[in-house]
């Protein structure tokens, strides 16, 4: 039964993605609620009895490996020849997530212990992605329903936003935000993430080099954290791939290697499986709508508060909104942004932006849920 479980946390995502891509309510959906939704209802079916403990191996294993793969397409040398207006509401938008998670948890201290925890974790999603919020949620100990649950909310209070970003967006923000005005380089930037390829044969070689190097860089992390502590430490463990796969990307053969990202995806989807198979239906029914509430108010504060910042600094319509979906979904949904903003010059600094939220939003969300846990005098 365990080898069973295992195999259907590695093979499932291969599922949700062939499905994504033949059928209108799989894609509507996604992969990673498909993954989530798998792992649960299989969990609750009556008579199933799944290991939690190879559950969680797959989970602590995947997320390490995840970080590196999508950090290898980033290249920090090329952030500075982001346009002004692009890097501070970049900056804004960080800043936001920060303060919104901040205020937001500490208003929330009272209905929860790991309070704390989620508003790191949520600084890590809403800066990163998935992958920020789940490695945050193992070093900081949160429990599994807790970042099943988080993401739950999450999913749906993105969904709406992301139809707003899509919609009516552009418009609304025009009318008190001057509109955006090309720079010379903005058509010329050129980002490797542009091309992020697909899952092809021809790209197999690439993913295993690249696959490689991130067991690699896990395992350095790891040795390095147990030589100098005497056992696992996963906060400086997980510091240490983030910035040894930061290190990697400034090579421009390990940017060039093709694939990376998309198997750093593969693995966040492996992880949402075998998260969504530790959910126990009856665990999550209880004290969930102050978690809701939770997620949804430091989401909404962050996009009000980066959109006021960058209105107060004058800063553009696109270029606002091209950075809040960088922070808020990574690089996955700027090219559909950029396609309703008809602005294809944002594409590539977007997906530069993406990539950087996702280096820096573990050293944030971090941060942030230590200064909260040390106000709190804890």
């Amino acid at each position: 039964m365990t080898v069973l479980q295992v195999l259907g946390c590695l093979l499932f995502p291969a599922v949700a993605l062939w499905a994504g891509e033949r059928y209108r309510a799989a894609k509507f959906f996604g992969p990673v609620t498909l993954c989530y939704v798998a792992g649960i209802l299989v969990a609750n079916l009556p008579g199933v009895r799944l290991s939690e403990a190879a559950s969680m191996r797959v989970s602590e294993a995947a997320v390490p490996l995840a970080i590196p793969l999508l950090l290898f397409s980033s290249d920090v040398r090329q952030w500075p020849r982001l346009a002004r207006s692009l890097l501070i509401s970049f900056v804004l938008a960080c800043f936001a997530a920060v303060f919104s998670a901040g205020l937001v948890g500490w208003f929330f201290r009272g209905q929860t212990d790991e309070w704390w925890k989620i508003a790191g974790m949520l600084v890590g999603v809403y800066v990163g992605g998935t992958a920020n919020m789940a490695a945050i949620g193992r070093v900081l100990e949160a429990r599994s329903e807790t970042f099943v649950l988080l993401n739950a909310a999450d999913l749906i209070a993105g969904g709406v936003y992301l139809i707003f970003l899509l919609t009516f967006a552009q418009r609304l923000f025009l009318r008190f935000m001057r509109p955006f005005t090309a720079a010379p380089h903005h058509e010329a930037f050129e980002h490797p993430g542009e091309q992020l390829s697909g899952w092809t044969r021809h790209h197999l070689g690439d993913m295993g080099r690249g696959f490689g190097l991130a067991v690699l860089i896990a395992a350095v992390a790891v040795g390095g954290t147990v030589l100098a502590f005497g056992k696992l430490e996963a906060s400086p463990a997980l510091l240490g791939i983030t910035t040894l796969g930061i290190a990697a990307s400034l090579s421009q053969r390990v940017r060039s290697l093709a694939g990376t990202y998309e198997l750093g995806e593969y693995l966040l989807l492996i992880f949402c499986v075998a998260m969504g198979s530790l959910a126990d239906a009856r665990v999550l029914g209880g004290g969930s709508t102050s978690l809701v509430l939770f997620v949804w108010g430091v989401m909404g504060l962050a996009i009000v508060v980066h959109t006021a910042l960058s209105a107060l600094l004058r800063i553009d319509a696109d270029s606002t909104l091209i950075c809040s979906t960088a922070t808020i979904y990574g690089p996955a949904q700027i090219g559909p942004v950029a396609a309703a903003l008809k602005n294809r010059a944002l594409v590539g600094p977007g997906l530069t932006l993406g990539l950087a939220g996702i280096a820096l939003g573990n050293y944030l969300g971090l941060l942030t849920a230590w200064g909260l846990r040390w106000l709190a005098g804890g």
